[in-house]
């Protein structure tokens, strides 16, 4: 299936009130868990059910500015979250693509600390479901059109330091990408781009955000494939709160690390990797392990 969302900083809310960060609270963060897919990211499976599993643990103790700059605050960050997916590939044709739907229900474990200050959280986070369409162009290179719906079902204050939601509609038309070779070369590239409401507890407006998942490897031949992963980010417009621009916050990001994949021949498959932050602006500079599994029922 096209692409597996989870939630990496699914409801992280940092409440800054020292110069220059009192508009972080709404983009340290986004809706989607950056990084979150990996290889298979755009290869919809034969009509059936399917169920995934998402893993993830990610850290970060360094906030950066606007020029990269670390920021002098005292600042931690721990995300821990399980998402189960249902998958479910129909044998419905349209426009030449096979009809899907698919849901994620993301259980979050999340703890903020800011100057001396620490809360932690836990439960449901913002639900995400979509329809897709896969396609099959070759025996090795597939592609999945979506527009993934990211609701605010998680719990949200926005006095707290830590939320499991974010307390505002997302929609994300994307594009994914798969060439897979068992014996050769593996490219795996997911394309969103969301479209934030505004947070009415706030009143904040976070900005359009284009972002992609990507993954390359070597097929070994033996399931096995071996590369590197990651994502990359650039908000495209700027923020808005009560009606006023937010200036020189824009969030930008680069991740990689490696990344691993094996296929069985019963039909599941489970990715891993560990993918670092770098050229971060406006955000969390920190790390991340991953985990997916799919199995079809």
């Amino acid at each position: 299936m096209k692409q597996c969302l989870l939630f990496k900083l699914a409801g992280f809310t940092v409440i800054a009130s020292i110069g220059g960060l009192t508009q972080a609270s709404e983009r340290g963060g986004s809706s989607y868990p950056m990084g979150a897919e990996n290889y298979m990211a755009g290869a919809m499976p034969p009509p059936g059910v399917y169920g995934q599993l998402f893993v993830t643990h990610y850290e970060a103790d360094t906030f950066r500015g606007n020029h990269g700059q670390k920021l002098p605050m005292d600042f931690d960050i721990r995300v821990d979250c399980v998402a189960p997916r249902l998958i479910w590939v129909t044998e419905q044709q349209i426009l030449g693509g096979n009809l899907a739907f698919h849901i994620i229900v993301p259980l979050v474990d999340l703890k903020v600390s800011l100057n001396g200050q620490t809360q932690s959280n836990s439960g449901i986070g913002d639900i995400i479901f979509a329809p897709a369409l896969g396609y099959h162009f070759s025996e090795k290179l597939h592609a999945t059109f979506a527009i993934d719906t990211i609701a605010p079902t998680g719990k949200y204050d926005r006095n707290d330091l830590a939320n499991t939601g974010r307390n505002y509609w997302v929609f994300e038309p994307v594009i994914a990408l798969s060439y897979i070779d068992p014996q050769g070369l593996n490219v795996d590239v997911k394309t969103m781009y969301d479209f934030n409401r505004k947070n009415d507890a706030t009143d904040y407006l976070s900005g359009q955000e284009l972002h992609m998942d990507y993954a390359v490897g070597w097929g070994l031949g033996n399931g096995w494939v071996i590369g590197v992963g990651g994502y990359a980010l650039w908000q495209t417009t700027d923020d808005r709160q009560n009606g006023q621009t937010v200036e020189d916050n824009k969030g930008r990001s680069l991740a990689i690390g490696p990344s691993i994949k094996y296929t069985s021949n019963k039909g599941w498959f489970v990715t891993a990797k560990w993918q670092d932050e770098t050229q971060v602006r406006n955000r969390p500079d920190g790390n991340a392990y991953w985990l997916k599994l799919s199995i079809p029922f």
